[in-house]
C-alpha cells in the first residue's frame, strides 16, 4: 500500500556525520555491562516508584526495585545483579535530581525467575495491563507514558484501529528501524495480542519510506493476515508524532487537547510492542533498550544496553569521540537534551546517544524576527511559534492559553527553520510551563488542526 498523506508542516532536516546510513546497515550489538549502573526512581509520566531495596541489598537482573504508585505508573527492575551501593539523588538528562538506585555490578547476571503467561490468548484489557505495569513498560520512543494506563481503554471508548509506530523519523537514529529487521516476528506477536485484547479491527504498521528494508520485514512477518497492513509513508519530520502519524495513517484529527483515543486510535512505538512481547512471552520486565550511538563516535553501531548504563560507559565502550566533537545529545538533534555531564544514565526512553561536530552546529546570536512565517507554514500542529515567543518575552501569559500552547510537541522545528535563529521552541516551552501551572484550559486557535 502506498502512503496515504502527508500531515501538515514538517520538514526533512539533513545529518551528518554517522547519520542513519551508517547505523542502520550495522546488526544490533551487546554492549558489555557496566560494573555499576545508575537506575532513576522516575521513569515514567507520574509519580515516582518508592524505593523496595536499601544499601546493601543484593539483586538480582529482573529484580523489583522499585514499586509504583498511583495509577499512573510503572515498576522498576534491576538490570544487572550485584550490591545496592546507595539509594540517593542523582541527575537526570533534564537536569533535575531524581532518587536512583545505585548497583555495583557482580558481572554474574544472575536473573530473577521468569514467569512467562501460560496462556496469552486468554488475557484481559486489566490483566494484559497490569503486566505491562508490573513490567515496568512505559512509552520508548520518549514519551515514558505507562503501558498499564495506556492499555486500559475506558468503558465510554474504543479502538477499531492499532498503529505501530515505525517511523523514526529523528535524523541519526536507527534503533527501531534494526529492532523491525531483527525482532519483526515478535512485534508482530506482540501487536497480535494488543489487537486481539482490545478488540481492534485492523492493525497498521506505519514506517517511512526510507526504510524500504523493515518494510519488506514486517511484511513478511504479517504473513496472510489481511488485517495486518503495513504503511508506507512519507519521509518527513515528525512523522513519528502520534497525532502526525494518525493523521497520515487515518486522514483522522486529533482535536487539540485530544489523544487518538477519541478517534478510535491506540499509537504504540514498536521497541514498546517489543518490550511487552518478552513480558508476556518470556516473563523478562524491561531492563534494557536499543540504542543509537551515532555521529562524531568510534563505532557508531546499535547497541542493546542495559538501563542505567551512564553514558561516560558508553562511550568508553565504543572508543570515544572523534576529533572536532561539539556537542553530546542525549537523544536526536531535534528533541533530545545537550547534556554538559556522562554521568547521566541511559533511561526507559533513551533511544539515542548523538555526539556533533563543529559542522553540524552553528552557533549564532538571535537576530530580530522578520515576520516571515516559515515557522508557522512548518510547526505539524499549526501554531503561531513567533506570536507565542514574543508574548513570551513581554511576559503576556495572559488568563489562559489562546495560542493552545499546551499543543506544542515540542519538535524543534520552529528554532531549526528560523533564518534569524531566534529560540523558538525554548520560548514556547516557558509558555507551556506558566501554563500547566495556572492550570489554563486550551483553547483551538484559528491556525490548529
Amino acid at each position: 500500500m502506498n502512503f496515504i498523506s502527508k500531515f501538515p508542516g514538517g520538514i526533512h532536516p539533513p545529518e551528518g556525520l554517522g547519520g542513519k546510513k551508517v547505523t542502520s546497515v550495522i546488526p544490533i550489538m551487546e554492549l558489555p555491562k557496566p560494573s555499576r549502573v545508575v537506575i532513576p526512581l522516575q521513569q515514567n509520566i507520574g509519580a515516582p516508584c518508592i524505593p523496595l531495596v536499601k544499601k546493601g541489598d543484593t539483586v538480582l537482573t529482573g529484580q523489583r526495585i522499585g514499586e509504583p504508585t498511583g495509577p499512573v505508573g510503572a515498576a522498576v527492575h534491576a538490570s544487572v545483579s550485584g550490591t545496592v551501593a546507595a539509594c540517593e539523588p542523582c541527575i537526570l538528562p533534564n537536569g533535575t535530581l531524581e532518587n536512583c538506585v545505585i548497583i555495583y555490578n557482580d558481572f554474574q547476571d544472575n536473573w530473577t525467575e521468569p514467569k512467562p503467561v501460560l496462556e496469552p490468548e486468554a488475557l484481559s484489557p486489566q490483566e494484559l495491563g497490569e503486566i505491562a505495569r508490573e513490567a515496568g513498560i512505559v512509552g520508548m520512543g520518549g514519551a515514558m507514558f505507562p503501558y498499564g494506563i495506556k492499555l486500559a481503554i475506558p468503558q465510554d471508548k474504543s479502538i477499531d484501529t492499532l498503529i505501530l509506530n515505525g517511523s523514526e523519523c529523528e535524523p541519526y537514529i536507527t534503533a527501531d528501524h534494526r529492532l523491525m529487521l531483527e525482532n519483526s516476528s515478535e512485534i508482530i506477536q506482540g501487536a497480535l495480542l494488543i489487537q486481539r485484547v482490545l478488540n481492534a479491527r485492523r492493525v497498521v504498521i506505519g514506517i517511512k519510506k526510507n526504510k524500504q528494508d523493515a518494510i519488506e520485514a514486517m511484511r513478511t512477518a504479517c504473513g496472510t493476515m489481511s488485517n495486518f497492513v503495513v504503511q508506507c509513508l512519507p519521509d518527513c519530520y515528525p512523522q513519528g508524532g502520534e497525532k502526525q502519524l494518525t493523521y497520515a495513517v487515518t486522514k483522522r484529527v486529533v482535536k487539540i487537547g485530544g489523544l487518538p483515543l477519541d478517534c478510535g486510535v491506540l499509537v504504540c512505538n514498536v521497541a514498546s510492542v517489543y518490550a511487552l512481547w518478552q513480558a508476556v512471552y518470556r516473563g523478562r520486565p524491561l531492563v534494557d533498550r536499543v540504542v543509537t550511538v551515532c555521529g562524531y563516535v568510534q563505532k557508531p553501531a546499535n547497541y542493546r544496553v542495559r538501563i542505567g548504563t551512564p553514558v561516560e560507559w558508553l562511550i568508553e565502550t565504543v572508543g570515544g569521540f572523534l576529533p572536532d566533537v561539539k556537542m553530546l545529545i542525549y537523544g536526536g538533534p531535534m528533541m533530545g537534551l545537550a547534556i554538559s555531564r556522562q554521568d547521566i544514565p541511559v533511561c526507559k526512553n533513551c533511544s539515542a546517544i548523538t555526539a556533533l561536530g563543529k559542522k553540524d552546529i552553528i552557533l549564532s546570536e538571535e537576530g530580530p524576527c522578520i515576520r516571515c512565517g516559515r515557522c508557522v507554514d512548518a510547526c505539524p500542529m499549526k501554531l503561531e511559534p513567533a506570536t507565542i515567543d514574543r508574548s513570551m518575552r513581554k511576559n503576556w501569559f495572559g488568563d489562559g492559553d489562546r495560542y493552545a500552547v499546551l499543543s506544542c510537541m515540542e519538535c524543534g522545528i520552529c528554532s531549526w527553520i528560523c533564518p534569524s535563529r531566534r529560540n523558538l521552541t525554548q520560548s514556547l516551552k516557558v509558555y507551556k510551563k506558566n501554563a500547566m501551572e495556572n492550570r489554563c484550559v486550551p483553547v483551538i486557535s484559528e491556525g490548529s488542526m
